[in-house]
Order: C-alpha cells, then sequence, then structure tokens
C-alpha cells in the first residue's frame, strides 16, 4: 500500500475528485494548506481578500492557498493514480504542484476493524 499526498491548485479539487472517483477510489482527505514554491504568488489564484500575514511586502504573496489531497491505494494502482492526477492538474504553467507516494505499512478501519487491503476500499 501507498498513501499519495498530492498539492493543487484549490480550482482543481473537484475534477480531481470526479477522476479518483471513476478509477475507484472515491475516498480521499482533503485538507486546505498554505505554501510556496518557487513562484511566491500567483495574481490569478486568489479572488479573495487576504489576511496581511499571507502577504509579502513587495505585493506578492508570502503564502499561497493550496489543497493538500491524501488518499491510500494499492500498490499496483500508483502509476494509474498518479497519471490520472497529473492529467488533471497539470497547466505547464508553475505552481501546478507535487505529488508524493510514500510506503504504507498498515491500514485499519476503525468501524469494522478491517485491516490491509480490504480497508482501503
Amino acid at each position: 500500500m501507498k498513501e499519495i499526498m498530492a498539492i493543487i491548485r484549490p480550482k482543481k479539487v473537484s475534477k480531481t475528485k470526479d477522476v479518483l472517483d471513476k478509477l475507484g477510489y472515491p475516498a480521499f482527505t482533503a485538507v486546505s494548506v498554505m505554501g510556496r514554491g518557487k513562484q511566491r504568488g500567483i495574481a490569478g489564484e486568489v479572488n479573495c481578500e487576504l489576511p496581511p500575514e499571507v502577504l509579502g511586502k513587495s505585493g506578492g504573496m508570502k503564502y499561497i492557498p493550496k489543497r493538500l489531497i491524501s488518499l491510500t491505494v494499492h500498490d499496483a494502482d500508483v502509476e494509474l493514480i498518479v497519471k490520472a492526477i497529473i492529467k488533471v492538474n497539470q497547466t505547464s504553467q508553475i505552481g501546478d504542484g507535487r505529488i508524493f507516494v510514500c510506503p504504507v505499512d498498515n491500514v485499519v478501519r476503525v468501524r469494522t476493524d478491517e485491516e490491509g487491503d480490504q480497508a482501503i476500499m
């Protein structure tokens, strides 16, 4: 099993959710996060008022709103899921995000005590 964590643009969450659902992975966690990569701010990415601690002195942004999605998948599905996330989120512009793939030792479904692969689906 692997955990796939993807940092993506907020505008892409709905399309990402739809493609993951079609691939048989409807369950994932999405969290609003703030961070930045090399771009240090994208003018068209945010259409709301931002608190002063987010804005930089030069008018750029110290931190950029993103979404972190996380899901655990079968080893055999990692490549498929990563390619799907890339296809939906790739704009070829700075700020498209990152995907991290990490090993998972075990998964336990709290409600049923199922473990391993049975607990994923």
